[in-house]
């Protein structure tokens, strides 16, 4: 970063010499690149801009007119300022017209009341300026560092953001084309202000290169993309012109974006990201205020305020026990979040708890007040059965009317998605008064009741399995499940009649039970069923 002719009046070199503006005041904060002494009037030719202009005025001509037009010169070039010693040509002021064209051309002249030694200056200001240089390298080294080290971290689009701002100390937002919010921080700030109305006052920016500043909003924007694919713009709200060191910052950031997206080609997409975030934070209570989640999802372009919520769940069937494959319940969430896009279906849809067994996939729809519940559910589980990605279950909690009562809506989903992604079933979607006497039980799971009720009905089954090795416990439920069909289980059981008959009668006697009698196939299917929803692996 360069000095400006402000930091310049303030070195000791410069002091000494008194110096006073007398033109251009509110131009002090030009930036001077290098610092050149000139005694003769045709110098323009030979600056690049950035420029102060050192002289005794001992060449400067007496007429008007030319002063006007030496001043007019320094100031076409882009000279940032004109430092006159007074004494050898001009004893106390200068001339009128050369004052009145510097305020015309908004050129800084500055006076210098005792006689200084110009080499003092120069040494001063070009050690500053070196110094200066100096730091921004090594700031720009640092912020290389700090994003390689995200980059190779794999850090998550939330992360790399929360850096940005924490480095530049200003609010930080990365959008997708559609100007949507996909990550915000507001360092310190309201969130909700800092997203409100998002997309109207972002597609009132336009930039027209990658990288660019925006006076009328204040915004630093940078476009995010690599091989020719922009996929969004990130933007500093900065209020004033950026600085080289903030202008490093958003492109290496942008870059860092940009590269993980590339490298992780299985990972889900940003904007998948930035949905699963805000539900995990909503049913984390992560959010200090509910308006800042609505804010943030308003910003994704899905209304929570003043609408009907739901909590669904869509998972493979399964017990879960271990994380899905890579890249399959990525594929999941687009395809959910297609299917809700096809239907009309306002929704936040997002991987919650990403690579742990529990991985599933979200969905908070948002639906108008007069909307038919069933009937969007309907459309949405209609898509999602006909686009290929295996056996899932789409399971449903309740409708809710506030941010605050979603995580009871997604609660009540994921009990429903345990217990129906455990069997075969045709259902579309399942609610929890579909499960009947298999969703109380897994409801009561926990019950010491129940699991009591378990141990005395199959106890001494599961005992002889454990010391044995056999399979009678699989075998009696198969031939309850089987509406008591000998043959339609033996078949099941990939077993003769015979052998299957066989294992009936030694489970006859392990359990001291007549499998002939309803009642006691009754007690012992329940006692089934509450076994499964015990031994199920859940979160």
């Amino acid at each position: 970063m360069l000095p400006t002719l402000d930091d310049v009046l303030q070195l000791d070199a410069v002091r000494r010499g008194k110096p006073h503006v007398v033109a251009g005041a509110d131009r002090t904060g030009n930036r001077v690149r290098w610092v050149h002494v000139a005694e003769v009037t045709d110098i323009a030719h030979l600056l690049h801009g950035g420029e102060l202009v050192l002289t005794t005025g001992i060449a400067l001509p007496d007429e008007p007119a030319r002063l006007r037009a030496y001043i007019g010169e320094l100031s076409e070039v882009g000279a940032s300022g004109l430092m006159i010693e007074l004494g050898r040509r001009y004893a106390s002021v200068l001339p009128p017209a050369l004052v009145s064209a510097a305020e015309d051309h908004g050129l800084p002249v500055i006076v210098l009341a005792h006689e200084p030694a110009f080499v003092d200056i120069t040494e001063s200001v070009h050690a500053r300026i070196l110094q200066d240089q100096f730091a921004e390298l090594r700031a720009s080294e640092q912020l290389h560092e700090i994003f390689t080290q995200l980059s190779v971290e794999g850090a998550s689009t939330d992360e790399v953001v929360r850096q940005v701002a924490a480095l530049g100390g200003h609010p930080v937002v990365l959008e997708n084309l559609a100007h949507q919010v996909l990550a915000a921080d507001a360092d310190g700030g309201d969130p909700s202000e800092l997203l409100s109305a998002w997309e109207t006052r972002s597609r009132a920016v336009r930039i027209g290169q990658r990288t660019g500043f925006d006076e009328a909003s204040g915004w630093l924007v940078t476009t995010v993309g690599a091989r020719g694919e922009d996929w969004g713009r990130l933007i500093v709200v900065l209020g004033s012109p950026p600085s080289a060191r903030e202008t490093v910052l958003i492109e290496r950031a942008a870059t860092t974006l940009a590269l993980g997206r590339l490298l992780d080609r299985h990972a889900e997409s940003v904007e998948r990201q930035a949905h699963g975030t805000i539900i995990t934070r909503i049913l984390a209570h992560a959010y200090s205020d509910p308006q800042e989640a609505a804010a943030r999802a308003r910003a994704l372009g899905v209304p929570l305020s003043g609408r009907r919520l739901l909590g669904v769940v869509l998972r493979h069937r399964g017990p879960g026990t271990s994380a899905p494959p890579v890249g399959e319940l990525a594929q999941l969430a687009e395809t959910a979040a297609a299917a809700c896009k096809d239907a009309r279906l306002a929704a936040l849809v997002g991987v919650l708890d990403e690579g742990g067994p529990h991985a599933r996939v979200g969905v908070l729809a948002s639906l108008p007040a007069r909307a038919d519940v069933e009937t969007a559910l309907n459309e949405v589980a209609t898509r999602i059965r006909k686009r290929p990605g295996g056996d899932i279950v789409m399971a449903t909690g309740s409708v809710v009317d506030s941010i605050r009562d979603v995580r009871r809506s997604f609660l009540e989903a994921e009990q429903v998605a345990d217990v129906a992604s455990r069997g075969a079933g045709g259902r579309l979607f399942y609610r929890l008064p579909d499960l009947r006497l298999r969703g109380l039980l897994h409801l009561l799971r926990d019950d010491a009741r129940v699991q009591t009720f378990v141990e005395r009905e199959l106890g001494p089954l599961l005992t002889y399995d454990a010391q044995r090795g056999s399979d009678l416990t699989r075998i009696l439920e198969l031939y309850l499940e089987s509406g008591r069909n000998k043959a339609v289980a033996a078949q099941l059981a990939h077993l003769s009649r015979p052998a299957f008959y066989e294992r009936l009668r030694r489970i006859e006697r392990v359990l001291d039970a007549d499998l002939d009698d309803v009642e006691s196939c009754v007690s012992l299917h329940v006692a089934l069923l509450a076994l499964s929803s015990v031994r199920w692996e859940r979160p």
